[in-house]
């Protein structure tokens, strides 16, 4: 009988062991997206190619977002909720931090900076791209680097790295700059395109990305020693190790299967929304490094 009632003890905690346990497991955004059938997604609306409206259909779309939405997968098959909902709501550079806080915003993939200051308020997942600072101007202006700003109207967009550290700049070396901070990267541009700002300081990468829905965008040239080295990644709630489990296994199993290689071309090598041109933006070295080795500290902790 002891014999038996060990075999039974034994059958009966590996049953246990085997039965799937995830829903008196969940916390945190897990259990809120278990409960809720619906997961929010923060974006940004011109922060092209990584997350903005390439239409008038208010949907997202960018390389941040494919990103965002193998997520969204991943979580469909952790939860075992196929018939996950998604809901899309827009930030800005200056709301995308406060809105993931206070649990407006689940996870929120765009063109987010992960820096040590940030790290105090939210997490960050790994990194999903490098990008240097630097500066978009129009070939015939002059500018070719910052030294060449001295005196002229720049523009930032207001809440990014680039607004502190052009500020910074102007500051620690007196170069008499008018810093104007616009609310978003198309106000930026629509500054700098209207002769309002001689340069529009940003990540190469999204500069490239407004070239592409300039006027002409023959007429303009990314220029200027890089200010920093930064990496983008996707925010959500500090201390939501679970949640922050999914996502960074969702965004490194697409790095280790290729199919980074392929989403990355299809936003920066082959044409793209709104206007049908390709960014020729090839994959630097920094991000081919980040993508073999993925990792959620800053430039800053590298």
């Amino acid at each position: 009988m002891r014999t038996l009632h060990r075999v039974l003890s034994v059958a009966i905690a590996a049953a246990v062991l085997s039965t799937p346990v995830v829903a008196e497991e969940l916390t945190g955004t897990l259990k809120k997206i278990k409960d809720t059938g619906t997961i929010t997604l923060g974006h940004r609306d011109s922060s092209i190619p990584f997350s903005y409206y390439g239409d008038n259909s208010r949907q997202p779309i960018g390389y941040s977002h494919d990103l965002q939405l193998k997520v969204v997968e991943a979580l469909k098959q952790e939860l075992g909720m196929p018939d996950l909902k998604v809901r899309y709501n827009l930030v800005t550079s200056q709301t995308r931090i406060p809105l993931v806080q206070n649990g407006t915003v689940d996870l929120e993939c765009g063109s987010t900076t992960n820096n040590i200051e940030r790290q105090q308020q939210v997490d960050f997942s790994v990194g999903i791209f490098e990008v240097g600072t630097r500066l978009l101007a129009k070939k015939s202006s002059g500018i070719n680097d910052f030294d060449d700003l001295s005196g002229k109207n720049v523009v930032t967009t207001a809440g990014t790295t680039s607004e502190r550290l052009l500020k910074a700049m102007n500051a620690e070396k007196k170069m008499g700059m008018n810093v104007i901070s616009a609310k978003d990267h198309g106000e930026s541009f629509l500054m700098l395109e209207s002769n309002r700002a001689v340069a529009f300081m940003m990540d190469d990468a999204l500069l490239a990305g407004e070239m592409a829905k300039a006027k002409k965008p023959d007429d303009w040239a990314v220029v200027g020693t890089p200010q920093s080295f930064e990496i983008y990644g996707c925010m959500l709630r500090k201390g939501d190790e679970g949640f922050k489990k999914v996502v960074d296994k969702a965004i490194s199993d697409t790095f280790a299967s290729g199919e980074i290689n392929d989403i990355y071309a299809k936003w920066f090598q082959q044409p793209i929304p709104p206007k049908g041109l390709n960014l020729n933006f090839p994959m630097s070295d920094e991000l081919k490094k980040l993508i073999a080795n993925p990792t959620d500290k800053s430039a800053e902790q590298i």
